[in-house]
């Protein structure tokens, strides 16, 4: 194997801006924010997600960025600053770069994850 996950994150983790959890708190009620989880279905059910945050898995996440696609999701095209997050920063980071890739570029990942979050006292809405 020629690159392994490792280095893909740490080349994702020098591409994109990192918040730190602090940081991402803090802007949690701001308009021109947009909180995007990109975790499966099932840990959001397990875990909870950050109040307000959109949805879009990481597996199908090209998909929903992309206006021309049938699965697309506005907040993807809104405008907004997107900070995504998963449950520890890893796939974010790779996300983040990703949409970059893409031509988003108001985009950031939040370091840490759901699990950092979720460490700080953030809140957490439940999913039914």
């Amino acid at each position: 194997m020629e690159k392994g996950f490792k280095q893909l994150v740490a080349e994702a983790n020098a591409a994109v801006e990192t918040v730190a959890v602090d940081e991402a708190m803090q802007q949690l009620q701001t308009p021109e924010i947009v909180f995007i989880d990109i975790r499966d279905l099932p840990e959001l059910q397990r875990d909870g997600k950050i109040p307000g945050a959109v949805h879009a898995s990481r597996g199908m996440l090209e998909f929903h960025a992309d206006p021309e696609s049938p699965y697309h999701k506005t907040a993807f095209a809104s405008g907004k600053k997107l900070i995504l997050y998963c449950a520890s920063g890893g796939r974010s980071a790779l996300a983040a770069q990703r949409l970059q890739e893409m031509g988003l570029h108001n985009v950031a990942h939040m370091s840490g994850g759901i699990k950092a979050w979720k460490e700080a006292n953030g809140p957490v809405e439940i999913i039914v």
